[in-house]
């Protein structure tokens, strides 16, 4: 799996390279601008991930994500901006671009490890089949529609209630919110998303890749209402 790393500081790339190392077996690639990264995408290279810091000459990690985004062949790739600060203007722009989360400098191991692994996680892996969750919980296929459509519209609001938490710094009643998603997921047979959302660690959460989970979650929860609707009209 490839992973790549994109600062003009080189002592900051390689204490990032070596954070990531620690998190498992990847084939970590190095770029040191946006340009040099950009040119080696248009020469076919397709990272699984993109950590790329803000501030660099030639191009900069926000124009870098500009066209990363606009890009049909590389516009799901998680892209990681990493700064010394998040002002609330970066931060905007940066939403409004797509990027899937921040990493903030001096690094800590524990953000690295989180991003790495959420990678390739997906909502979806692993769910029990639908007849599996109605035989566990003793219900019929209807009334599991009803659960996961209940839990469809809890999702819907808790990805507001959450942002809106986490813009106060309030990480504490965050987390509270998703350790209650998570108890949905398990109820519901959603492993994969009930995964996703226990792996943030303790204290700050990152609050781009939260709506990227979530987002996942949802996608998920609708899979399972479609496979479920199935077998009701077999």
């Amino acid at each position: 799996m490839k992973v790549l790393v994109v600062d003009d500081d080189i002592v900051s790339r390689m204490v990032l390279m070596h954070l990531i190392d620690a998190c498992g077996s990847f084939d970590i690639l190095e770029a040191e601008d946006g340009e040099d990264a950009w040119q080696q995408m248009e020469a076919g290279l397709r990272p699984a991930i993109c950590f790329c810091d803000l501030r660099m000459p030639r191009l900069s990690g926000m124009d870098l994500l500009a066209r990363v985004k606009r890009e049909a062949g590389l516009a799901a790739m998680p892209f990681v901006l990493v700064t010394s600060s998040a002002d609330r203007d970066t931060v905007d722009r940066a939403t409004g671009l797509g990027v899937n989360g921040y990493l903030v400098k001096p690094f800590e191991g524990d953000a690295v490890q989180t991003y790495m692994a959420l990678l390739g996680r997906k909502a979806d892996d692993a769910n029990e089949t639908p007849q599996a969750s109605m035989t566990r919980l003793g219900i019929s296929g209807e009334r599991l529609l009803v659960y996961l459509g209940g839990f469809q519209a809890q999702l819907a609001g808790a990805g507001a209630d959450i942002a809106t938490l986490l813009a106060r710094a309030d990480h504490d009643g965050a987390r509270l919110r998703i350790e209650r998603l998570h108890a949905g997921c398990l109820t519901l047979g959603l492993n994969g998303a009930a995964s996703a959302l226990a792996a943030f660690p303790p204290g700050r959460i990152d609050a781009p890749l939260v709506q990227q989970v979530l987002g996942d979650t949802m996608r998920a929860v609708m899979l399972q209402s479609e496979a479920a609707k199935r077998i009701e009209n077999a």
